[in-house]
């Protein structure tokens, strides 16, 4: 009898009982036959418990990150991929057979994969709502794309506009619109962020990191003003394919 190679996977992150990735990874080991691999949610209240779930979870070999500890995970490794340095996030963690922790960033590709075929020649500038770890893996795909961006913040700063400074001209000059924070996010589905919506127009995107639900508020209403719109849903399923990769490479 052959003995069966157990392989631990999971997600770190706060309050993720809805998460994505348990059910995407669980569904591809049963559909694709990976016995002994697992995933499970590692729900922890401050990062400061992130070391004590390495120590304790035998067979880890990859790990997902999630809000609120894409930037905060970081001190916890040993080293980082080039580009997961360049944007300042984590969201993959390779477990090397000497227990060495790296941190990679899929979700930059991810989201350049998922909004490439939404591009059109007058899609030219972009506005990144909220500075998060989330918005800089997609400032780093915007980076790539060649396409000039904006952040915005609640409170602006050096590298961030506020929302009280969107108006019309910002409509007319910033064609592509990304919610890269969780407002709006199930269970508080009636939130939105705060924009002047009556200046979406045919020629914008409106693109949400969001994908539960599979239309926010926020893409509700830029579609009512005839916006193309896209949720996370793809971006999550590229980067989690690419991390499935690094796990395995």
């Amino acid at each position: 009898m052959v003995d069966i190679v157990r392989k631990r996977f999971g997600l770190v992150g706060r309050n993720i009982s809805y998460s994505f990735s348990k059910g995407y990874f669980t569904d591809k080991f049963d559909s694709e036959n990976f016995e002994g691999c697992t995933y499970e949610n590692f729900d922890i209240p401050e990062i400061n418990a992130f070391p004590e779930v390495v120590k304790n979870t035998p067979d880890l070999k990859g790990m997902s990150v999630t809000i609120p500890y894409k930037e905060a995970v970081i001190p916890f490794l040993h080293k980082l991929s080039k580009k997961a340095l360049l944007i300042g996030a984590v969201n993959t963690i390779k477990i090397t057979k000497k227990g060495k922790l790296k941190g990679y960033n899929t979700d930059y590709y991810g989201f350049k994969k998922s909004l490439q075929p939404l591009l059109e020649p007058h899609h030219k500038k972009a506005l990144i709502l909220g500075t998060g770890g989330a918005s800089k893996g997609v400032a780093f795909a915007l980076d790539e794309l060649d396409i000039p961006y904006t952040f915005v913040s609640r409170e602006a700063s050096e590298t961030a506009i506020d929302y009280s400074r969107i108006n019309a001209t910002t409509f007319d000059n910033y064609q592509i619109i990304i919610n890269a924070t969780p407002v709006g996010t199930s269970p508080n589905v009636a939130a939105f962020p705060l924009l002047p919506y009556e200046f979406f127009t045919a020629k914008h995107i409106a693109y949400d990191l969001i994908y539960n639900p599979a239309e926010t508020q926020f893409l509700q209403k830029a579609a009512a003003q005839g916006a193309k719109i896209k949720n996370g849903l793809d971006m999550l399923i590229f980067q989690a394919e690419k991390a499935w990769k690094i796990w395995n490479k």
